[in-house]
């Protein structure tokens, strides 16, 4: 089964300029960043492409950890990635997720090991890491916690 994603954008104007996009459940103002010389209105394609990748990976990572029988008490992400920009050639070279994924205070040393493989796991396994592959290194550094008891 396919299915098919929309996305309609309207751009007026030159570089400098902004337009807008609309995907659905996604819409926005679009602009070249201001780091790279543009007006930094609204989000840009550097950006949705990490989140179109963190959204990916923290949802892959969270079905996994769920089939896994596994329900961490809290699950947080915080993506980066680095854009290379040399003779005026701008080249998307590295993604790095840091998953944080806190288990239930009585998760076993078993439980930890799985978490730190399934976080691994899951970037292998999300359709936008994959779909960049060969083309953007993608990193995974977990950290893997039990929540404190409180106290009694």
């Amino acid at each position: 089964m396919k299915h098919p994603f929309h996305l309609k954008a309207v751009w007026n104007g030159g570089r400098n300029s902004e337009g807008h996009i609309d995907a659905g459940g996604l819409k926005s103002v679009i602009s070249i960043p201001q780091e790279m010389g543009g007006p930094g209105t609204g989000t840009n394609p550097d950006e949705m492409l990490l989140g179109a990748a963190a959204t990916c990976y923290v949802i892959t990572l969270a079905a996994m950890l769920e089939r896994s029988d596994i329900t961490p008490h809290e699950l947080t992400l915080e993506s980066e990635a680095t854009v290379d920009v040399t003779n005026n050639i701008f080249t998307y070279e590295r993604i790095v997720h840091r998953p944080r994924i806190v288990l239930q205070a009585d998760a076993t040393e078993s439980d930890e090991m799985k978490a730190e493989r399934l976080a691994h796991k899951a970037e292998e396994s999300c359709m936008i890491s994959r779909a960049v592959a060969g083309n953007v290194i993608i990193e995974t550094e977990p950290v893997i916690v039990k929540a404190s008891v409180g106290p009694m």
